[in-house]
């Protein structure tokens, strides 16, 4: 079966840390440019990181920058998103997904995962 299962998520307070992680299945993970998607209920949907197949290169929405960091582990088919200094304004169901092609920061995704809650409250 082709999916991704995201994990990690939680109750954290203002100022904390999380990890993220992103399990994936049924696809050459190497392949793909992967990405962290989040959404606050009610609310659209709002990038936040690309990597490339490599993981050589990163992009992050400008909110997160210097707070986020997307990495991945090829071996083990594993996207991470290692987040700090975390705020209220980044509670939200966190969403790992691929890409559909292979340039980064397109904005287009052909597989999702079921997603994880962080809550940043004190």
């Amino acid at each position: 079966q082709i999916q991704l299962v995201e994990s990690g998520g939680g109750l954290v307070q203002p100022g904390g840390s999380l990890r993220l992680s992103c399990a994936a299945s049924g696809f050459i993970f190497s392949n793909y440019v992967m990405s962290w998607v989040r959404q606050v209920p009610g609310k659209g949907l709002e990038w936040v990181s690309d990597i490339i197949d490599s993981g050589r290169a990163t992009y992050y929405v400008d909110s997160v920058k210097g707070r986020f960091t997307i990495s991945r582990d090829n071996a083990q088919n594993t996207l991470y998103l290692q987040m700090s200094s975390l705020t209220p304004g980044d509670t939200a169901v966190y969403y790992c997904a691929k890409a559909t092609g292979p340039i980064p920061l397109a904005g287009e995704y052909d597989l999702w995962g079921q997603g994880t809650q962080v809550t940043v409250s004190s």
